[in-house]
């Protein structure tokens, strides 16, 4: 793959640009060894059996979590039992089925693809917006600073070491925390309006959604709304509907930033720059990649249940358009080839390893000029 086109509907992302040189004997060995798989084991890459039981448990747990909340009439710990269970169960529902739809990897039906997508406009997301800044920005190039829109943080936070060092970065692997739970706030409340209005995605230039996607856009973000704060209004005070608003979603926020840093930002994930006004890359596509994303907790079964796979992270971005489901499997095709070929693979063995790796990298990038 020479070059990725990230222009896939008309021109609505005008980043496009990067090239990547052309694929190797690596790449065409692991594609055919990947292929093989399929064929000799008679495997679905999409439609399987297991996504559709997730997907049954997944959003019976939202709505077993929601109903809880709002119209048992629990009592204060109640409450924050249950939303703390809405909280993990919306990520669930996120990570399982939403992701793999939205990257073409849950049914071999595009109309059920974008069916299970608009999970995420009712929950209070955008498909529309998501597909293109994740599709687009953030697995074409990633960690490429500039270009994937999962690394930038503004001045918050350093992610990168090309992003620019201000003096509170010091201890930014102290006080980020908190900040990872307001990303769903922002995003629910903020971020794709704005992106509505302005049709750019951190600079960048983005088609603004028109016809039956604008019907969706704003149809989901009623919906949310209204099951966020107009409904449990019915039930209970203001500051009660607020307060645990803010408990449900500042959960979300954080399980899903934490989930991302792992994969991206370690201390082994590489940020390479694109060279001059050619944007030429030194490597492929894929072997870019594997560079910069990093597996981690790949031994723990409920971990990789709960993630949609994505602690299967180097898999999810050489494939992403194969079902979750298949990622453990291809694990070891994919570590076995790059071994072979004496190409870079990122893995941490558990969880916590991850994270302390990521609270390095936090602290290193905050003390490093």
């Amino acid at each position: 793959m020479t070059q990725i086109n990230a222009s896939a509907d008309n021109n609505s992302i005008a980043n496009s640009k990067i090239r990547f040189t052309p694929n190797t004997d690596f790449e065409k060995e692991l594609k055919k060894r990947v292929s093989v798989y399929f064929e000799e084991n008679s495997v679905s890459k999409k439609d399987n059996a297991r996504m559709y039981l997730k997907t049954f448990i997944a959003v019976l747990w939202v709505a077993a979590s929601y109903s809880l909340l709002v119209f048992a009439g629990l009592p204060v710990w109640g409450l924050i039992l249950a939303a703390v269970s809405l909280g993990v169960a919306l990520n669930a529902l996120s990570f399982n089925v939403m992701h793999d739809a939205l990257h073409g990897a849950y049914s071999e039906r595009s109309w059920v693809n974008r069916l299970m997508g608009h999970f995420l406009d009712l929950i209070g997301g955008s498909s529309y917006f998501w597909y293109r800044k994740h599709n687009y920005f953030h697995h074409s190039y990633p960690n490429i600073a500039g270009h994937d829109d999962d690394i930038e943080a503004g001045i918050f936070a350093r992610l990168s070491p090309h992003h620019k060092r201000y003096f509170f970065h010091r201890y930014q692997h102290l006080y980020i925390w908190p900040l990872y739970g307001f990303l769903a706030i922002k995003w629910h409340l903020f971020d794709d309006f704005y992106t509505f209005f302005t049709k750019k995605i951190n600079g960048h230039e983005i088609d603004r959604p028109g016809g039956w996607d604008a019907v969706v856009f704003f149809g989901g973000k009623l919906f949310f709304l209204t099951m966020a704060f107009v409904i449990p209004l019915f039930f209970y005070p203001v500051a009660y509907v607020v307060v645990f608003y803010m408990l449900v979603a500042f959960l979300q926020g954080l399980i899903m930033s934490v989930v991302f840093q792992l994969a991206h930002c370690n201390e082994d994930a590489g940020f390479p720059m694109h060279s001059g006004e050619a944007q030429q890359m030194d490597t492929s596509w894929m072997v870019h990649q594997l560079s910069t994303t990093t597996d981690f907790g790949k031994e723990n079964h409920f971990l990789t249940w709960y993630l949609g796979g994505l602690n299967y992270q180097v898999e999810h971005h050489l494939f992403p358009k194969i079902c979750h489901v298949n990622y453990p499997a291809l694990s070891r095709i994919v570590e076995d080839t790059c071994r072979e070929y004496s190409v870079t693979y990122n893995s941490y063995k558990g969880f916590f390893s991850g994270l302390k790796s990521h609270y390095n990298w936090l602290r290193f990038l905050g003390q490093e000029g």
